[in-house]
């Protein structure tokens, strides 16, 4: 959500925000709305003024026998216009409100102008290519031929877009999330949080879901929203609330299952696990002083950047271009692992500072000192990773010329000292 009084203060900015992503201008629209509508409670305000001393003067008249007839029939034509001003700044009120709600953050300046994806800066890489003898396969190859990779069941289960996993590949995808888990919550100093993965509206609303994405979410038939990930209970745990200064930064980390239809993706990656309707996600959030939020941006991407690290999965940072920079983000940096199989680099973390946007869609504010004004909050989130792609880039990237999968060292703890998946 947007603060009226930025726009008011540089309207022409904000709309050259919006046409660094290719949107319309709508500021003369909005102050427009905002004018009439200020105009609507200065005028509501001085009835209510007169109202009350013609309230005060009637009650003298009754007092002393006078005759209250014309100052009673002024009174009801008060309170006429008086509920039609409050009707008018109501309606004007809903309508910036509306206006504003679909309306996506203000860009960072650091972030590169650019229609698209084609347009994104590499920020820097890591890590060497495998070499292989032979030609690498992709993973769902690899996974359908070990017998532990089935499409097929799933989808008659469940329809197209889901995977059944067996044996080795079901036991390293969840050796993947709780490494994860055990990383961010020991070394990265993040909170591990269990959380619901069925929320309600505002908590939709307030991590900017709501109303833009709501084609891309599952919603039952009790109104509640299947979470597209971590991110909306683990940032709306603060809504409405005004944290104590010292309780910040705020770090929280949780392993769940997300939930996206994925309308618009029609025709894209349908073969494999790279677009599922349903999938395993770990999420870091930060909740966060203004002041700190772009040092914590780059904490935030260093953390998923240990996790391909750790497991010697090639990767590149990237830096999205206005164009491609999420609704709620004010900038992103994306990481990109490398998929011998596909021969390409594929999205396998975005890490997102939403600075006050979130905050003050759900209110969240803290108290930098006793007796301090509260101010917004700025909150950030990030995979750290999203499993079933780190999945992928294991499968594809430690994959053997026998079809087999060699477990990297830091997962063989975590599955009874298994080396490979055969």
């Amino acid at each position: 959500m947007h603060d009226i009084r930025a726009l008011r203060a540089d309207p022409t900015a904000f709309d050259a925000d919006l046409a660094r992503r290719g949107m319309a201008p709508v500021s003369a629209q909005l102050l427009a709305w905002d004018e009439e509508k200020r105009q609507a409670q200065t005028q509501l305000q001085d009835k209510q003024t007169r109202s009350k001393t013609l309230a005060r003067e009637i009650g003298t008249l009754k007092r002393t026998g006078g005759d209250t007839a014309g100052l009673e029939a002024e009174g009801t034509c008060l309170r006429m216009d008086m509920e039609g001003l409050k009707e008018k700044v109501d309606t004007l009120g809903n309508q910036t409100t509306t206006l504003l709600a679909t309306l996506p953050n203000r860009l960072d300046a650091t972030v590169p102008d650019g229609p698209d994806e084609s347009a994104n800066v590499v920020v820097h890489t890591w890590g060497t290519q495998p070499v292989f003898a032979f030609t690498p396969k992709q993973h769902f190859e690899l996974g359908e031929a070990l017998g532990q990779m089935d499409f097929a069941t799933a989808a008659k289960l469940s329809g197209s877009r889901f995977v059944v996993l067996r044996g080795g590949l079901a036991r390293l995808e969840r050796a993947l999330g709780q490494f994860m888990l055990d990383l961010h919550g020991t070394e990265h100093g993040y909170v591990e949080m269990q959380v619901p993965v069925l929320v309600n509206d505002d908590a939709m609303y307030g991590t900017d879901k709501l109303p833009k994405f709501a084609d891309q979410s599952f919603r039952t038939e009790d109104g509640r929203w299947l979470v597209p990930t971590a991110e909306v209970p683990l940032t709306a745990s603060v809504a409405g609330d005004i944290v104590d200064g010292a309780a910040l930064p705020m770090r929280m980390t949780a392993l769940s299952q997300c939930f996206r239809s994925e309308a618009g993706a029609s025709g894209r990656d349908v073969r494999g696990m790279l677009r599922q309707h349903q999938f395993e996600k770990v999420e870091m959030v930060s909740v966060i002083a203004p002041e700190e939020s772009d040092a914590e941006h780059e904490r935030m991407t260093r953390c998923a950047e240990a996790v391909l690290e750790k497991l010697n999965i090639p990767y590149r940072r990237m830096l999205l271009c206005a164009g491609d920079t999420g609704f709620g983000a004010a900038k992103t940096f994306d990481l990109e692992a490398w998929l011998p199989g596909q021969d390409a680099w594929r999205e396998i973390s975005s890490c997102s500072n939403t600075r006050d946007f979130q905050a003050r869609r759900m209110n969240a504010r803290y108290r930098a000192q006793a007796g301090g004004n509260p101010a917004f909050v700025h909150t950030l989130n990030g995979s750290g990773l999203a499993v079933g792609r780190t999945l992928i880039a294991v499968m594809e990237n430690y994959q053997n010329e026998d079809g087999s999968i060699t477990v990297p060292e830091v997962l063989r703890p975590y599955m009874g000292g298994l080396a490979r998946i055969a």
